[in-house]
């Protein structure tokens, strides 16, 4: 079996080392990830500029792109043979709620499935990366359980959160739905020390909504969140509606 591993952290981000290795005793792994953080990068590509890869010390193989240009690069030119999986992660950081827009890690395991390969998302909530070791262990049982699987869910992928707890002390894992974020005072507008405006997105402080069954709830209460992703954004319940707006030039 044949499994890429990536991130958006950069090919050096302890998380991806501790997939790498979890990932270590179900096949044959390889490392195909940026050169540099790509947080929030999404699902961008790069278009106007040619990429180019280089192969670090321990084989892994570096991009100078974004995870979605990673995961195309990896497929299509850098590995001899089709992964049979991608595993994205693990990331510094959450990705809950409408974070699974903007994420590079999500991103890298949504381009994997466009592909047609079965694709995790992995995220780590807490702030001590470091604590991310201690999660190899049941990493390996639970990416293990998911290889094990005889069929994997088309046009699907996985988006999983662990809690910001010790590995030992996790209550289980939980299949959840996306949550809601809501961000106060997101936006930073000051001025430089030569008196120019300038504006920075990010930081506040996030509230979440959303009833028992959502991903933050679980992350919360000391559970691993599990949400199935499809790649299918259409509204179904409003296709009859619209179509009766009469929408016309």
């Amino acid at each position: 079996m044949q499994i890429l591993c990536t991130n958006d952290d950069g090919y050096l981000a302890n998380g991806l080392q501790v997939l790498r290795r979890a990932a270590g005793d179900l096949g044959r792994t390889a490392v195909v990830a940026p050169d540099r953080e790509q947080s929030a990068t999404s699902n961008s590509l790069t278009l106007h500029h040619p990429l180019r890869s280089r192969r670090a010390g321990d084989g892994a193989h570096v991009v100078d792109g974004t995870p979605t240009d990673c995961v195309i690069l990896a497929v299509n030119a850098l590995l001899d043979e089709r992964p049979d999986f991608c595993f994205s992660g693990v990331n510094h950081g959450p990705n809950l709620g409408e974070d699974v827009l903007y994420s590079g890690t999500v991103a890298a395991a949504m381009e994997a499935t466009v592909l047609g390969i079965p694709a995790v998302a992995l995220s780590y909530t807490g702030r001590d990366y470091e604590a991310i070791d201690g999660w190899e262990g049941p990493l390996r049982s639970f990416l293990a359980s998911v290889v094990g699987r005889e069929s994997f869910p088309p046009h699907t992928l996985l988006n999983v959160n662990l809690p910001p707890v010790p590995a030992e002390e996790v209550k289980g894992v939980r299949v959840t739905t996306l949550g809601q974020r809501r961000y106060s005072d997101s936006l930073t507008r000051a001025e430089d020390p030569s008196g120019r405006e300038y504006f920075w997105i990010g930081g506040g402080n996030p509230s979440w909504v959303g009833d028992e069954n959502s991903d933050f709830r679980a992350i919360h209460e000391g559970f691993i969140s599990v949400t199935p992703l499809k790649l299918d954004l259409t509204n179904y319940s409003l296709i009859e509606e619209i179509r009766e707006w009469e929408l016309d030039l």
